[in-house]
């Protein structure tokens, strides 16, 4: 037998394509999993909390319960490992302690490494947990010593799978019980074969057959006898794959002692025989009802009480977006031909067209509510990654957020990631001070960093403060002058901050395995400028820093300024715009080989005319009795040329490069209320 893996279960017959519940079982245990590292991030030792440790002991066995289901043996040895340990600590016969909340930690990393490897077919090399094994063993039994690990916590890189399947169900196969299970009240026409099915189907979960006491005429309830060494839960999840979990209820449990058994793989003739937990045998002819969930006498749960959720493919959504910025095109369109007609003799044409406006203005705020993610989906990776930094570098550092319910677009939201990332190991590194040096300065021990976000017109903006020792003005022009980066003492603070973001830039004394290689600002800057962003930093020396992101919410569609140059249209993004004016020739200069600039108020700016940069014939002739836009990107400014101010208005933004190929200067494209392509232009390869 090979590798078990995703691939490994086919449908057979006419039974269960297992492979169609994948995904839902991926989703839900990376669910789980990000619910277990959050609550064992909380979890103090000393203190823990009997709620909380629950819920991390019932996300670790719904983990366990669908990878025994599916065949995911070495995710389910080591969620049985995580359960022995985490059943003793919410049962208060073990203390918790930072070894412990450290070890499960290094747990879940290496559960979430194994399911993504089943994930992609079981591609890769087996994920190592023969250490993490033998660890949770060791704490389990409450021994400091290290124990060497059993043949049955081998890892799966090092043995075959019936060695791994050994392991994982042998604590399953010493006791066997026989038990009545009884689901309804079942709707009409339901075929509770199905039911028996699954047991054919599934491997290892026993066999299944109508009990004794079973009214075979009866349309509401059905009693099956199952023989079993599968726990209550696994049971109850089992047959959740067919009817609500309200509907199935453990009538009678008569354990008894059994020889290893065969549960389908073939693999236990060679088990000893293991001892029976102790327990209560139950009469048979006592049946005693003892329903894992709502009693089958219980009423039926309100409608609110059900999921209110739906799981739906990012395709499908992307799909269902993109359609409606073809209506939002096409009513435009109309919008546009509407304006020649006489409202007095159109008048039914013209109100239908102000409602299918407004309807789809409507309909295109709600769709693009589907793909907005709240920030808490970013903001929760950084507790633990903070606590390992910390731990690392040997300080005390408090997280604090705010802001976790504003949404974003999720596809800004997976490209955003990386640089808050970077941003906030940059504030542990070079940021926060040691608890020694904090304490000398007057502060307390334990530094903090702040991750904020919220709306702020069309924008969200998203914040990473600290309250560490800040940037240093003098040390910072000194490095750039060693790099032979050109600065002068009259330099603003803000020119100043900027100078970290030149590539190979770094002013840390020592390179760290954390950062230090001056790599990585200038990509910070260079992805959050590539998303339409905006990136500020604003620093006070001894005081801390704070780094401002400034997005916008959604990719998708954008509010837009037309702007007509010769005959052709472009639209400028309306948050890049920051005022017009019309160009005054006493104020215009021409500098010897290097263009021409504006004064605007105490400033110059450089002039950039837009005909000359796209080679539009027929422009304005004079650009001294041009229209002049100030735009600004990456904190620098410049004023463009056009010929006439055509309107704002709500653009759909179309991929350029995916339909056509990429153009130094041009964002992307968007179709006009004339059926006319209308370029959007890039303003930062503009403004520099």
């Amino acid at each position: 037998m090979g590798e078990i893996s995703n691939q490994g279960i086919q449908p057979s017959g006419t039974g269960i394509d297992l492979s169609q519940f994948f995904e839902v079982f991926f989703e839900e245990a990376y669910e789980n999993l990000a619910s277990y590292e959050s609550l064992l991030l909380e979890t103090n030792p000393d203190e823990p909390d009997d709620e909380a440790l629950n819920a991390i002991f019932r996300a670790a066995h719904s983990i366990k319960g669908g990878a025994a289901t599916f065949g995911f043996v070495d995710v389910a040895e080591l969620t049985h490992e995580l359960e022995t340990l985490l059943d003793l600590a919410r049962k208060h016969e073990l203390q918790l302690s930072i070894d412990i909340i450290d070890c499960l930690l290094a747990s879940g990393d290496a559960l979430r490494a194994q399911l993504k490897r089943h994930q992609s077919g079981g591609t890769g090399e087996p994920t190592p947990i023969a250490h993490l094994v033998s660890d949770l063993r060791r704490l389990a039994n409450g021994s400091r010593a290290t124990a060497t690990a059993s043949p049955s916590s081998a890892s799966p890189s090092g043995a075959s799978v019936p060695a791994v399947q050994k392991s994982a169900l042998a604590a399953s196969v010493a006791t066997e019980r026989t038990i009545i299970i009884r689901v309804g009240p079942l709707p009409s026409g339901f075929q509770v074969q199905s039911l028996l099915d699954l047991f054919g189907e599934i491997p290892g979960m026993g066999t299944a057959t109508f009990a004794a006491t079973d009214d075979s005429k009866s349309t509401e309830f059905r009693d099956l006898s199952v023989v079993t060494s599968s726990t209550n839960s696994d049971l109850i999840d089992l047959f959740t794959f067919y009817i609500d979990r309200d509907k199935v209820t453990i009538m009678e449990d008569i354990p008894v002692v059994a020889e290893p058994v065969d549960l389908g793989f073939g693999l236990f003739d060679d088990f000893p025989p293991a001892a029976a937990p102790v327990s209560s045998p139950v009469a048979v002819a006592a049946i005693v009802e003892t329903p894992l969930v709502a009693s089958t006498k219980a009423e039926k749960p309100p409608a609110a009480s059900e999921s209110t959720t739906l799981r739906v493919s990012v395709e499908k959504i992307d799909q269902l977006i993109n359609l409606v910025g073809e209506l939002v095109i096409t009513q435009a369109m109309l919008a546009q031909k509407a304006q020649a007609l006489d409202p007095n003799l159109h008048n039914g044409v013209v109100a239908g067209l102000t409602d299918l406006e407004r309807n789809t203005r409507d309909l295109q705020d709600s769709v693009m509510g589907i793909r907005m993610i709240p920030m808490s989906f970013v903001f929760n990776r950084f507790p633990r990654m903070l606590r390992d930094l910390a731990g690392k570098l040997g300080k005390k550092i408090e997280l604090k957020t705010s802001g976790e319910a504003t949404e974003l677009d999720k596809g800004l939201i997976e490209k955003i990631t990386d640089p808050l990332t970077h941003l906030v190991r940059n504030s542990v590194d070079h940021g926060i001070e040691s608890p020694a040096d904090r304490v000398a300065a007057g502060k307390p021990a334990n530094g903090t960093i702040t991750l904020s976000a919220r709306h702020q017109g069309g924008s969200i903006v998203i914040e990473v403060r600290d309250d560490g020792r800040g940037l240093d003005r003098e040390k910072i022009l000194r490095k750039a002058a060693e790099k032979g980066i050109a600065v002068s003492d009259r330099m603003t603070d803000q020119e100043v901050w900027q100078l970290i973001f030149a590539p190979g830039f770094s002013t840390a004394d020592v390179v760290t395995d954390v950062s230090g290689r001056g790599v990585g600002m200038d990509v910070v800057k260079r992805n959050i400028t590539s998303l339409g962003g905006t990136v500020e930093l604003d620093s006070n020396l001894g005081r801390g820093t704070r780094v401002s992101v400034r997005l916008p919410l959604t990719l998708a569609i954008m509010d837009g300024m037309s702007v007509g140059v010769g005959g052709e249209v472009y639209i400028l993004p309306l948050a890049s715009v920051v005022e017009t004016f019309q160009a005054d020739q006493s104020k215009i200069k021409s500098l010897a080989d290097r263009g021409k600039v504006v004064q605007v108020r105490e400033d110059y700016l450089p002039v950039r005319n837009l005909a000359g940069v796209f080679d539009v014939p027929n422009p304005s002739s004079e650009v001294e009795r041009s229209i002049m836009l100030i735009v600004e990107a990456e904190g620098r400014r410049s004023a463009l040329v056009v010929d006439e101010l055509i309107g704002q208005h709500q653009v759909v933004v179309k991929n350029l490069e995916a339909n056509y190929r990429k153009v130094d200067g041009i964002a992307g494209a968007t179709i006009m209320g004339d059926g006319r392509v209308g370029l959007i232009l890039d303003i930062g390869y503009l403004v520099n």
